[in-house]
C-alpha cells in the first residue's frame, strides 16, 4: 500500500486529478480516524482531514520517503494540525486569567471578565480547592494582583502563583466553564 502511495503521491505532483481521488479515497478513512481520536468532535475531525488532503494536493513534493511511510507522514501531519485546533479553541477565561500578573492586567481582565455571567464562575469556583477558589476569587472580585494577594494572604508569592495556575488548570476541567467559553 505504501508504495502506491509514493506512486500517488509523484503522480499528484504532476497534476493528476485521478490519483489525488484514488489517494484520498486509500488514505482519508486512517487520517480521518486519528483526527476523531484526538478532537472528540465529529466535524471538526472531517474540516481537519479535508485541511490535511488540501495541503497534500498543493504540496504533495512535501512527502520525503527517507523520514517514513506515507502513513506515517500523514498520521504526524493529521496530529499536528488536530494539536494546533485544540489550543486555539482555548476556552477565553482560562487564556485571559493566565496573563494575570500586574494591577494594569488585572484591570484589563476585569474589564472582559465584568461583562461575563459571574454565576457560571461562581460555580465554577465552587469545585475548586480553597487555596486555588481564594486566589482566583481575590483576583477577579477584590481587584487584586499576585504580589497583593501573597501579601494579603500571608503566603509567599511562588505559592500564590501556584495556585493561580493549579486553579486555571482546574477550571479547564470543569466540563461546564469549558463549553460556557469556548
Amino acid at each position: 500500500m505504501d508504495e502506491k502511495g509514493k506512486r500517488l503521491l509523484q503522480a499528484i505532483n504532476e497534476n493528476s486529478e485521478y490519483a489525488f481521488n484514488e489517494f484520498y479515497r486509500m488514505y482519508a478513512p486512517f487520517v480521518l480516524k486519528i483526527a476523531k481520536q484526538l478532537v472528540s468532535d465529529p466535524l471538526e475531525a472531517e474540516d481537519i482531514c479535508h485541511d490535511i488532503f488540501l495541503e497534500v494536493f498543493e504540496k504533495p513534493g512535501e512527502y520525503d520517503d527517507a523520514k517514513g511511510t506515507v502513513k506515517a507522514w500523514l498520521a504526524v501531519k493529521t496530529k499536528h494540525r488536530s494539536i494546533d485546533r485544540l489550543r486555539k479553541k482555548k476556552p477565553v477565561l482560562v487564556r485571559k486569567l493566565e496573563q494575570l500578573d500586574t494591577k494594569e492586567a488585572v484591570k484589563t481582565e476585569l474589564e472582559v471578565l465584568k461583562s461575563l455571567e459571574k454565576n457560571v464562575l461562581l460555580e465554577a469556583l465552587a469545585h475548586l480547592p480553597e487555596k486555588q477558589r481564594e486566589v482566583i476569587y481575590g483576583a477577579y472580585f477584590e481587584n487584586k494582583t499576585q504580589t497583593e494577594l501573597a501579601r494579603t494572604l500571608n503566603k509567599p508569592l511562588g505559592t500564590i502563583k501556584s495556585n493561580v495556575r493549579y486553579g486555571l488548570n482546574n477550571l479547564r476541567k470543569y466540563k461546564k466553564l469549558r463549553q460556557w467559553f469556548a
